[in-house]
């Protein structure tokens, strides 16, 4: 039988958020309008940014090549449209910071054909030919984190892959992309899973569903191929269960150590849709110009799961699906760990899974923020057993060494469920982040000292 039943299993503590996936997780698939204007930034995805290949006044072809890796911790960028190149320059993003950038021109009368590649062929191709085809088709985790794909399924020396997970938790409250992407994409994802089987060496493949996709999970059963050697788990609703380090414990009843990764246990994690999407180009050798989104929120009025190419602008996109005049608030991502947005001119990157628009009436005032009141509900709540009482403290202190060296802060992977519990209304995991980038920023202050 492909499919557990629902697991017993879980990991320690979490939290139980309403979910508000009703109104799109019945929603299919669209296709979004391609904006006049597409704008890419290079830095989109952990570690290096792309270089760009191109020169202003260029015409390129949709897939078409625009900017290579530069290392091995970087993926290039392909065109999402046909179009001009009508400007090389600094470009806002997320993060405040600008970033090189592309200004590409949509040809207006264009049917946005998309250039074929080199296909691979997952019976015939080395584990290191698809490696390099997923490095070369730019792809990186598109649940949120944008870590390039392919440095996260190379086997260190010395160890083995056993399992692979896929993961189609999908724990953040409002998205279904993923949920929409298993019940509409499932070829595309057993596919993907063939080419991470030879990737990785792993004997066997299980997707975790939580039991509110019960229908994405049945779907998926049913479809395995005889020939792939893949089974479907049913996991319990919880907070934060998509993290992989939670992922693992629950379906495994494993737990993986501090500072530790996922091969500690023989397993590699991947995300659905990134998984679809290596099943998707590698048969073509195409570069990915764009991702399944879900735009929700009481502020949208045309809710719903979008395939949107990348470096769409926010703004195009907000006018397009229709927001309330009386907007407060724009998330990328989901609200637990999403970022909120200041600008509206930055764009949709690999890594943006949600769009979320919230009105003045449902955010209302910032509530005040009281002090600690000892009272354990973070503790209670944390997944992996921090004390955010006591680094919230430390945080106010600026103790950063201390928070890193004496009470783990460095494995807070910032899933927001300390924050989401406290009742002095304590920002815990906006502490915690400014906290770690000090820390990191002294560090290598220090390697640079030692190398000078």
């Amino acid at each position: 039988m492909a499919l557990f039943n629902l697991h017993k299993n879980t990991f320690k503590h979490g939290i139980h958020p309403p979910e508000s996936k009703d109104e799109t997780n019945g929603l299919p698939i669209r296709q979004f309008p391609f904006a006049p204007v597409i704008i890419l930034p290079m830095a989109q995805h952990i570690g290096a940014p792309s270089q760009i290949m191109v020169r202003e006044g260029q015409e390129v072809q949709r897939g078409q090549l625009l900017a290579k890796a530069t290392g091995y911790v970087s993926v290039p960028m392909h065109a999402p449209v046909s179009g001009t190149v009508r400007k090389i320059a600094n470009v806002p993003t997320i993060s405040g910071k600008m970033s090189t950038g592309i200004y590409l021109e949509a040809f207006p009368s264009s049917t946005q054909e998309i250039l074929e590649g080199k296909p691979i062929d997952p019976e015939t191709a080395t584990p290191e030919e698809i490696l390099q085809g997923i490095q070369n088709a730019g792809i990186v985790g598109l649940g949120g984190a944008a870590f390039p794909t392919h440095v996260k399924l190379k086997i260190p020396e010395g160890k083995k892959c056993d399992t692979l997970i896929i993961n189609g938790v999908e724990c953040e409250p409002y998205l279904t992309t993923d949920h929409r992407v298993m019940l509409e994409q499932e070829n595309d994802i057993f596919t993907g899973i063939k080419y991470l089987l030879k990737a990785t060496g792993a004997q066997k493949a299980i997707i975790g569903i939580e039991a509110n996709k019960q229908d994405a999970a049945d779907h998926l059963a049913k479809h395995i191929p005889n020939d792939l050697p893949v089974s479907v788990q049913v996991l319990p609703v919880k907070y934060p269960q998509g993290a992989e380090k939670m992922l693992i414990t629950s379906i495994m009843g494993k737990e993986i150590p501090s500072g530790k990764l996922p091969i500690e246990a023989g397993v590699v994690v991947v995300n659905v849709a990134t998984t679809a999407e290596i099943g998707r180009l590698l048969p073509h050798g195409r570069g990915i110009q764009e991702r399944v989104i879900t735009i929700t929120g009481p502020g949208v009025k045309k809710k719903g799961n979008y395939l949107i190419p990348v470096g769409t602008p926010l703004r195009f996109v907000l006018e397009q699906v229709g927001v309330d005049e009386e907007i407060s608030e724009v998330y990328m991502g989901g609200p637990m760990m999403g970022v909120a947005v200041s600008n509206l001119n930055i764009s949709i990157v690999k890594g943006t899974s949600g769009i979320l628009v919230f009105t003045k009436k449902d955010v209302g005032r910032s509530p005040t923020i009281y002090p600690c009141i000892k009272c354990g509900a973070c503790v209670d709540a944390c997944p992996i057993l921090l004390n955010p009482s006591k680094l919230g403290i430390l945080a106010k202190f600026e103790a950063y060494n201390e928070m890193a060296s004496d009470f783990n802060l460095m494995d807070c992977f910032e899933c927001g469920s300390c924050s989401y519990v406290c009742p002095s209304h304590i920002p815990l995991v906006q502490y915690f982040r400014l906290s770690k980038r000090i820390v990191r920023k002294r560090e290598a202050e220090k390697k640079e000292e030692v190398h000078a």
